[in-house]
């Protein structure tokens, strides 16, 4: 064994969490550092795709975006995830690093032009390339960490790489309080966030393929990989049918009512409150870090208790947070709800994307995890689409914000008719088949 690999196999200390943050069981060095890898590029996500929601009055007076177009602009972005799908789809026939080496130079590019766009078509185009590489990364991140660790730490890590994502949301709102300082205003705050991903981008050249998709391309090596493709999508619904539905219609459920919720939090502050861009980052940034620190935690809960019962508490508290957020009242009523609000909306996400690839086997993982987000995606954009067509009606985005939360239900009852992963084997699990009863979700068995 050389120097490296003992180094490798050495308990992993986790020094850059708190004590009471760190993994609930062991993992090595070589297990935090792909963590490190693949986390790093989830926090630069989190910038980059808040960084539109969090400077919406700037860019919208900057490209004159009238105002009920604001909402639908984000809906039309999020399509993008529909093309980001057919590339997290290859990644169960390609592998998990090529893919992520390639959509992480894909969106650090896409960022950048961003800040150069000279009116609101362009800033269209830039941004949807932008979330076609960054929601694929997203996609495969989930996968690849899913992947690697072991089943007492999925929970565990399936909240930190959530919490190192709203980390980059809360360093998007640190940058956004110089926005009126800033050269060239918001379009430095998009400079900000690509240089990081190149660095990344460099960094990721040793980053090593899952084990567990080796073990299972090594085992298919003389397959066809276009015959492969053809049959993929149709072997997934075939063997776990009830899964699959059970899985969009839960996250259906909740994408549809976070989709104008999380995007409009700035401006409804702005707007409303009357906060300045420095006194939205004194929000986001403390109560921010409280619902980091609640998010790795309750994924550690999740790991004892269940993913279930942790998924529909967060899904519940998150709806009724953001529906008291939205009524306009003043006072502890937005700092407390929002807190509790974005609390719930990371737990949620974070667990409801690890739950759903636990559920099937390696060969589906990736493809699973597309389906998941573009599901998330094309729900949220429709929420956005309908917040456009609200806002004539009740010419406020509170109501019509709050119309679209009552979907939780949907999640809520879509979740108890689906297994419960917590504390297995991810072959186990696989194993396990559907255990939607007949007539349920579906009408056919497994």
């Amino acid at each position: 064994m050389d120097a490296k690999t003992k180094r490798d196999d050495e308990p992993a200390r986790f020094l850059w969490l708190l004590p009471g943050l760190r993994p609930p069981a062991p993992m090595t060095r070589a297990h935090e550092r792909v963590f490190l890898l693949v986390g790093i590029a989830a926090l630069f996500a989190g910038y980059d795709q808040n960084i539109f929601g969090l400077a919406t009055l700037q860019i919208q007076a900057s490209l004159n975006i009238p105002e009920d177009l604001v909402a639908p602009t984000l809906s039309y972005l999020r399509l993008a995830a529909v093309i980001a799908l057919g590339i997290a789809y290859s990644a169960d026939l390609v592998g998990r690093r090529r893919l992520l080496l390639i959509t992480i130079v894909g969106q650090a590019i896409a960022t950048l032009a961003t800040a150069f766009v000279a009116d609101y078509p362009q800033f269209l185009a830039a941004q949807f390339a932008t979330r076609v590489f960054g929601y694929a990364e997203e996609m495969l991140c989930v996968v690849y960490i899913v992947e690697e660790v072991e089943a007492g730490v999925r929970g565990w890590a399936n909240g930190t790489l959530a919490a190192m994502s709203s980390t980059g949301t809360g360093i998007a709102s640190l940058v956004f309080a110089l926005v009126n300082f800033l050269p060239y205003k918001w379009r430095a705050i998009y400079v900000i966030g690509a240089l990081p991903l190149f660095l990344v981008a460099y960094l990721r050249r040793g980053l090593p393929e899952t084990k567990r998709f080796a073990r299972k391309d090594e085992a298919r090596a003389m397959a066809s990989k276009v015959a492969s493709a053809l049959n993929l999508l149709k072997r997934l619904f075939s063997e776990y049918p009830g899964r699959v539905l059970g899985v969009v219609i839960a996250v259906a459920g909740f994408g549809f009512a976070i989709g104008s919720a999380n995007f409009l939090l700035s401006k409804f502050l702005q707007q409303t409150h009357g906060y300045t861009p420095g006194q939205v980052t004194a929000l986001f940034v403390p109560g921010g870090f409280l619902a980091l620190v609640l998010n790795i935690l309750t994924g550690r809960l999740s790991d004892r208790i269940g993913r279930r019962p942790v998924i529909i508490t967060t899904v519940l508290l998150m709806a009724s947070s953001f529906a008291l957020f939205y009524t306009g009242l003043g006072g502890w009523v937005p700092p407390v709800s929002w807190i509790v609000a974005i609390f719930g909306y990371f737990t949620t996400d974070a667990l409801l994307s690890g739950y759903a690839l636990e559920l099937v086997p390696t060969a589906y993982r990736a493809t699973m995890s597309g389906i998941r987000y573009v599901t998330m995606m094309l729900s949220g954009a429709l929420c956005l689409v309908l917040e456009g067509r609200l806002y004539d009606v009740f010419h406020a985005h509170g109501p019509a914000i709050s119309v679209s939360l009552g979907t939780v239900v949907l999640t809520v009852v879509a979740l108890l008719f689906l297994p419960e992963p917590a504390g297995k084997a991810l072959e186990e699990i696989a194993d396990d088949g559907d255990t939607l009863p007949a007539g349920a979700l579906t009408q056919h068995g497994q």
